[in-house]
Parts: structure tokens; sequence; C-alpha cells
């Protein structure tokens, strides 16, 4: 059993006032094309197929040609909800379309959605646990709404067999979206993503997953592997910041056989377009000193002294793809926009940790546990 892991396409996603349509259009035609060449048995899709929750039609359109490719090759589709996706929208024609092959899973239901491919030495059961939140299930946790349902899951496996022997044929493959921990260590993150974490209310251990063969995971945009478990981020096709640069984005291809997982393999992705940070002098940037392709999304970091007029412009009489302009001065002491950027950092901070911070300035006192829950419930409100 050979299938590709991808996730957090984020389809009709704008970066920086620029759209990314064209790109990921690039890239799906390129997984698709990949998909093929290794005549994998199914793509599985670990959430956030668009942006958000109500994507553009362009959007739609563009992942529906994506889902064409695929089925003509007839490579089976496995896909679920992402917290940026609307449960509803991607639930849509569910029944219909598993006749042509599209096995989908955006509501969160009381049974689990499990899809099996059989072989003469083992079957392989993918489960499918599509974002949730915890409210959903009448708990306090993420942790407790995914252990909840998996341990449902394992009581009815053990009800079909009690027979070890089948179930060590078996194998188990777990496709699911959330902020995975190991042992509180978290994941490696980048400032694409926008998830708040709540006090460690969204964190998932990775010691729920036990007993799966592999876990498929969407949510990180960075694609790693959780300590030394098979527990993977694909991570997103695309870099969707500045932060990405250094970040080889790739698609996952996963092979299991009668003894369980047996190979994990990184495939590069190429994209139309390069994310790029340009360092120099505007003099130098415009004359080509500074080496970059030129159709790059690219973030140029000035090192000139002084004031200049209409950097951006300048810049993108050669360079058009120009996102940001970054302004690095000689004495980081006088840096006009020190401040700024202290700002951006405090925006990524845990709102938790903020107001916690905030009330204990202003009462002189640490805020309460019954305190701590009325303000979970208030961020978790904004995020709705």
């Amino acid at each position: 059993m050979r299938f590709i892991h991808i996730a957090d396409l984020h389809i009709g996603k704008v970066v920086n006032d620029f759209s990314m349509l064209e790109d990921q259009k690039f890239i799906l035609m390129q997984i698709a094309d990949i998909a093929k060449a290794n005549q994998v048995d199914a793509v599985v899709i670990a959430g956030d197929i668009y942006d958000r929750a109500i994507p553009p039609a362009e959007a739609v359109t563009l992942f529906d040609c994506f889902l064409n490719e695929l089925s003509k090759a007839e490579i089976k589709i496995i896909m679920i909800s992402g917290n940026h996706d609307s449960p509803e929208r991607i639930s849509f024609g569910e029944e219909l379309l598993r006749k042509q092959g599209v096995h989908i899973a955006g509501i969160q239901k009381e049974t689990l959605t499990k899809v099996t491919f059989s072989e003469p030495q083992c079957e392989t059961e993918f489960v499918l646990l599509p974002f949730c939140k915890p409210a959903q299930l009448e708990v306090k946790t993420s942790e407790e709404a995914v252990k909840k349902q998996l341990t449902e899951y394992w009581e009815k496996q053990e009800n079909e067999t009690g027979d070890t022997e089948h179930k060590r044929r078996k194998n188990h493959v777990l496709v699911t979206h959330f902020f995975v921990t190991d042992k509180g260590k978290e994941p490696e993150l980048s400032d694409s993503e926008t998830t708040i974490h709540v006090g460690g209310l969204d964190n998932v251990d990775l010691s729920v997953f036990q007993g799966f063969d592999y876990v498929a995971l969407g949510h990180i945009h960075k694609p790693q592997q959780i300590g030394s478990h098979p527990v993977w981020y694909a991570g997103s096709p695309l870099k969707y910041s500045f932060g990405e640069t250094n970040q080889t984005k790739s698609v996952l291809q996963v092979t299991l056989d009668e003894t369980g997982l047996k190979e994990v393999n990184a495939i590069p992705l190429h994209p139309l377009r390069e994310m790029r940070k340009l360092k120099g002098s505007l003099k130098e940037i415009l004359e080509g000193t500074v080496v970059c392709g030129q159709q790059d999304y690219l973030q140029a970091i000035l090192t000139d002294q002084g004031e200049l007029i209409d950097p951006i412009g300048t810049i993108r009489s050669k360079y058009p793809n120009v996102m940001q302009i970054v302004r690095e001065e000689a004495n980081a002491e006088s840096d006009p926009g020190q401040e700024l950027r202290g700002r951006a950092a405090l925006r990524k901070r845990d709102p938790m940790v903020l107001f916690e911070d905030f009330y204990r300035e202003v009462r002189g006192q640490e805020l309460s546990e019954e305190g701590k829950r009325i303000v979970t419930d208030v961020i978790r409100g904004t995020e709705e």
C-alpha cells in the first residue's frame, strides 16, 4: 500500500495582497503528476483544504480540477476538514463522491469514517478524524476530544475481532488535524500559522495515537516528524510567509506492507515562484548585484541610510512581485521599525499569557482558575 500525504493547501489564500491561486494551481498539478508517476493508491489530504470557511469560487473550481486529475488516474482521495474549512461545505456530496473513490470526513460524527484497502498480504484501514472543537464532544480540551473518539474506535476494533494475529496483519492509519505535542514539546511553527493556542487546551499529546502504524497530520505548515514516532506533519505545499524561505516543501510518500510502516519518503516540490529575502542597498538591488529570480516573491531588506522615495515602486520596476520592504539601520537602537517589530512579536504571544500579564499588572494579583476559564471561553469565541 502506497499513498501520498499532503495537507494545508489553503486554496484561495492571499499573501501580502498577492493571490496565490496561480501558484496553487501549478503546485497541485505537480502533486497530481507525482501521484500518477509513482502509481500511488491514494492521496491523503489532512485538512485546511481552503484558506477560509467560505472560499472564493475560483478556489473551489481549482480543487475540483485537482480531484478530477486524480480520479481520472483511478487514484483514491481521502480527505478531512481542518480548522480553516467549513465542515458542512467540505462534506457536500460525501455519499455520492464515495462511489467515485473520493472519501470525505468533513463533519464530526458519532462514528469515525473508515476507508479500507485490501491486498493479498494485508489490509490498510484509514481512520478519518476531522478537526473539531472540544465543546462538540462535551469535553474541555482537544486531547480529551481526540482520546474520546479514538477510544471508541479501538473498542469497536476489539469487538469486531479478538484475533490478535488478524490485527497484526491490519495496518491502521489515522488522518487528523490538530496541534500535536510530544510530552509537552511543541512542533516547529511558521509565521503563516494563525492558530491561537490557549493555555495548552488545544494541545494533543501523541500518546493518544498509540496503536496506529502511521498518523497523517495537518495544521502545521513546516513538514516534520514528531519525535521518533510514526507521526508526521506533511506541511503546506507552498511557502506562505517569509519565515518559511529556508524550508523545503514536499509531499510525503508513505509505504506500508505486512510488517507495518515500511518507508516515508519526502518528494520535493518546485513552486512556480520561490519566496525569498533580498538584502542590499536600493542601488545594488536595481543593478543586479544581489541576484534573485525576477518573478520570485520577495522581501527586500534595504541597507540604505536616510530617506528613500517610493522604494517598493522602484524595486517593482525590476522585480514585479516584491511583497515587502524592510529597512535595516546600522544602529539597531535607533531603528524606527524596532517598535513595530516589537508589537508584531507581542501579537504572536499566547493571548492567555498576555491577559494574565495584563491582569497581574492592573490588579497586582494572579488570575484565578475561574477567571482563566472565562477568558478561555472569550478567546475561543473570537475564533468562531
